[in-house]
């Protein structure tokens, strides 16, 4: 299995692709403004979880942030979570919302 993740802007969300499958096995939706990104929801279908999906979501939209000089704010907790695993993105996370309960 290939996972490709894109950014699906007019659904204002990431999709992660099953590029075997062709199907999409899940997807992180996002709020955009100016240079502030607020990820919102991560939603894995239960046929791909635990085989690396959210976690390639993660990395994806946090690259992607950093590429494009943006302030990401975790508002989803699968990715709050991530990030606090991950502290070479505490650069770009907005540090009042680091982890949302």
């Amino acid at each position: 299995m290939t996972i490709e993740v894109t950014d699906a802007a007019a659904r204002e969300r990431f999709e992660a692709r099953d590029s075997e499958a062709g199907a999409v096995a899940g997807f992180m939706t996002y709020q955009l403004s100016g240079n502030i990104i607020v990820f919102t929801h991560t939603e894995v279908l239960p046929e791909y979880e635990g085989k690396g999906v959210g976690s390639a979501l993660a990395r994806t939209v946090m690259d992607d942030a950093r590429a494009k000089s943006r302030t990401v704010v975790p508002i989803c907790p699968f990715l709050a979570g991530w990030l606090e695993k991950h502290p070479e993105y505490a650069d770009i996370t907005a540090p009042n919302h680091r982890r949302v309960r």
